[in-house]
């Protein structure tokens, strides 16, 4: 019963909307024969309509002669209230047409600080100059962020961990990561020569969110086996670029993207090991839901990440 009250109050509510449209369009052109034209219906159906409305509010809202028409008081009274809100949703839909070429909106994505600072901001920094209305906001996170739990829109790992029904495209190089230390590190503690060895080295570590694990250091051995070391030192962090610099300043021995260290290895602030057990893997990924119909500015951000070349 309540359900069929509410389907006749909304089919009243959108018979009165039709109307008073129609009404606000005789009473602006003075003329039931062109508003009729402008409306795209017949004078006699216009006519009807107007009738019709009149009966319901048991009011007269036009008085016609057979030169003009021209609204009553009760029907002047009623426009005044009408005609501002139509000019307000008339200025609304033309924004929202406008806005097609103009692409807008909020685009979250989680991913690790290296992603956020070696590839995504590089990559977006310049669109979002060009590109006022779109919103980007960066969540960093080392998990395996559920997407739909965090409400965000698209996510950030090294290709071979992209979950299946994913949408996914390459936004980086293939990288590798490579273990570093300070020249005077390796000068007091001697070089590993196979990953094993790192059990005797002091390590920097990385506390994983998921789990709150640590990092098992990973590695492959000439024969395409993959090898893990859990490793020891005096510090640990749970985001990368502070293991670099501790490495740097001599702390310990580091696992690393060797992106990341560009840096420092070129001035020599740090060498590296075991490079022989350090094979390249597939890089950054953007990943989304497959179900996911990308907004405008979604696509502005896939546009400006996707891989060139």
């Amino acid at each position: 019963m309540l359900l069929d009250r509410q389907i006749r109050a909304s089919l009243m509510l959108r018979e009165n909307i039709n109307d008073l449209i129609a009404l606000a369009a005789v009473a602006e052109e003075r003329s039931f024969t062109r508003a009729a034209a402008r409306l795209n219906v017949s004078q006699s159906a216009l006519s009807h309509t107007i009738k019709a409305l009149e009966q319901r509010l048991g009011l007269r809202l036009l008085t016609r002669t057979t030169r003009s028409v021209a609204p009553t008081l009760e029907g002047e009274d009623l426009l005044a209230t009408l005609n501002p809100c139509f000019e307000k949703i008339e200025a609304r839909l033309q924004a929202l047409n406008d806005a097609r070429d103009q692409p807008s909106g909020t685009v979250r994505i989680v991913a690790v600080e290296y992603a956020i600072e070696s590839l995504l901001w590089p990559k977006l920094s310049p669109v979002l100059k060009e590109h006022p209305s779109v919103n980007v906001e960066f969540v960093m996170d080392y998990g395996y962020t559920d997407l739909a739990d965090s409400q965000c829109d698209a996510g950030v790992r090294y290709g071979e961990q992209v979950s299946e029904g994913m949408i996914s495209m390459r936004i980086g190089p293939d990288e590798r990561m490579v273990c570093v230390g300070a020249p005077e590190y390796f000068d007091h503690a001697g070089t590993p020569e196979t990953p094993q060895d790192l059990t005797d080295h002091r390590c920097v570590n990385l506390r994983l969110s998921t789990h709150g694990a640590l990092y098992a250091w990973e590695f492959e051995d000439p024969d395409g086996n993959e090898i893990r070391v859990k490793v020891q030192g005096q510090t640990c962090f749970n985001t990368i670029n502070p293991v670099l610099r501790a490495a740097t300043d001599g702390h310990g021995l580091a696992l690393v993207p060797e992106r990341l260290a560009a840096e420092p290895l070129a001035s020599g602030a740090l060498r590296t090991c075991l490079e022989d057990y350090s094979p390249y893997f597939p890089g950054f990924h953007l990943y989304y839901p497959s179900r996911q119909r990308p907004s405008s500015a979604f696509e502005v951000v896939l546009n400006a990440l996707r891989e060139k070349g």
